[in-house]
């Protein structure tokens, strides 16, 4: 099989770590968010759903029978042990499911040559190691907020500080001005990335 490069997009809440995945497709990389992952594990694990009943009950169920995301977030939003729990549950799934995506890519006929997930916890839960280089995207704390609506996120609490998550990545973008310019520093990291990649070949 291929070998692809694999790089891991992380930053805090708000940064613009989803726009950046979109402009990384746009410039020719495969990827897949985290979010997607668990949708998709949400809608067709057994197992996951049969776990979530377990602890929540039938009520965060649509009206498929399908876990329901926001169902699930009202659930865990003020409650640290169900949030843990949920990670716990969760996390080594979305691996899982992200390292078979990679295999599946390399093992196509014309892979591409690098593939960009979304991991929001990614040095929370110690990913970084299945990633050959790591995009860190972040803002001022202002503007993240601003870019939620104002709402206020107990998440933040949990996450490892911005400037450490600076200081451990490989490219770093601090995400203060308009969707183009983001876009024409993540093709100047693709240029990078490949040339690196045609390099170590």
């Amino acid at each position: 099989m291929s070998r692809l490069l694999a790089v891991a997009i992380t930053g805090g809440i708000g940064a613009g770590k989803s726009t950046a995945l979109d402009a990384f497709r746009r410039h020719g990389a495969a990827t897949v968010s985290s979010d997607e992952i668990v949708h998709h594990l949400l809608r067709t694990d057994p197992d996951v759903k049969r776990a979530l009943v377990e602890r929540f009950g039938e009520e965060i169920l649509d009206a498929d029978g399908v876990p329901d995301r926001e169902r699930i977030g009202f659930r865990v939003f003020n409650d640290r042990d169900a949030l843990d729990w949920l990670e716990k549950l969760l996390h080594p799934l979305v691996s899982r499911e992200y390292l078979e995506w990679r295999e599946q890519l390399a093992a196509l006929p014309s892979p591409p040559a690098v593939c960009v997930t979304e991991v929001p916890l990614l040095y929370e839960v110690g990913g970084e190691s299945r990633f050959d280089k790591v995009v860190v995207i972040t803002a001022p704390r202002k503007l993240r907020k601003a870019r939620r609506g104002g709402q206020q996120d107990d998440r933040e609490s949990r996450l490892l500080p911005e400037r450490e998550k600076v200081e451990r990545g490989d490219f770093v973008y601090v995400n203060t001005g308009t969707p183009d310019e983001l876009d024409a520093w993540v093709a100047s990291v693709m240029a990078a990335l490949t040339g690196e990649d045609a390099v170590g070949s």
